[in-house]
């Protein structure tokens, strides 16, 4: 009898344990979850309002006309600076038209005057390629942050009061771009992108520090590219905006 007793009723122990663990467990998973779901919150209004200055603001900047003035530095050699009219034409493409002295032209005999002009037209062409990778970054995209956060790319922090958003595999595998958006002033105020040019291998890094128009239109009033792969860095300031 006792034996039985003692059968039935640790039987009956064993089965409460197990389904008081199983309760124990469903709860401390809901709770562990109540933190990520409230970040995750956060991170989608804070999302969402970056998302919404980019696009008001890029289309302010459409209205303006501005001059951009790039200061090249090759292997430590600096080159003199070159100065573009800037606006955007009907394609939502930025026209650059140059102003200022024109470059001069190369010294010596043809040879290396030919040897001169190639290795102009290769840089020309690798610095296009550039402005067409860093287009993809510069403005924001807000199609482009919306697709990272699906993805589960997208990273927030903060600093000195600024949100900090961080996407990575943003335009390109492997590429980072780190957005510091200001709540209070509802604008972005940083940029740092980290990419690359056809491989990985040919990195690419750009700094942008905006400024503010009298309307409160944030544009990119500096930038820094460094191509570490061609020792190239390029610096880039634009000012003198007048609305069209």
């Amino acid at each position: 009898m006792r034996s039985e007793f003692r059968r039935r009723h640790g039987s009956r122990s064993i089965i409460n344990a197990a389904v008081l663990m199983g309760t124990l467990v469903v709860a401390f998973g809901f709770l562990s979850t109540v933190p990520m779901v409230a970040q995750n919150a956060d991170l989608q209004e804070r999302l969402a309002a970056a998302k919404q200055a980019a696009a008001e603001n890029q289309q302010n900047l459409h209205h303006y006309q501005w001059t951009e003035t790039a200061r090249l530095t090759i292997n430590g050699n600096q080159r003199p600076p070159r100065q573009n009219l800037c606006h955007y034409g009907p394609d939502g493409q930025v026209v650059k038209v140059p102003i200022g002295p024109t470059p001069e032209q190369s010294a010596g005999g043809r040879l290396k005057q030919r040897i001169a002009e190639n290795k102009k037209a290769e840089l020309k062409e690798y610095m296009q390629n550039v402005s067409t990778t860093l287009a993809m970054y510069v403005p924001p995209d807000p199609q482009r942050m919306q697709q990272a956060f699906q993805s589960g790319n997208v990273a927030l922090s903060r600093d000195n009061g600024a949100v900090i958003l961080v996407f990575t595999n943003y335009a390109e595998p492997g590429d980072r771009m780190t957005l510091a958006f200001d709540t209070s002033e509802k604008k972005i105020t940083a940029l740092n992108i980290e990419t690359y040019m056809g491989t990985a291998k040919d990195k690419v890094a750009l700094q942008v520090q905006m400024g503010t128009l009298p309307d409160g239109t944030s544009y990119p009033e500096q930038t820094v590219l460094n191509a570490s792969a061609k020792g190239l860095t390029v610096t880039t300031t634009n000012s003198n905006y007048q609305k069209l």
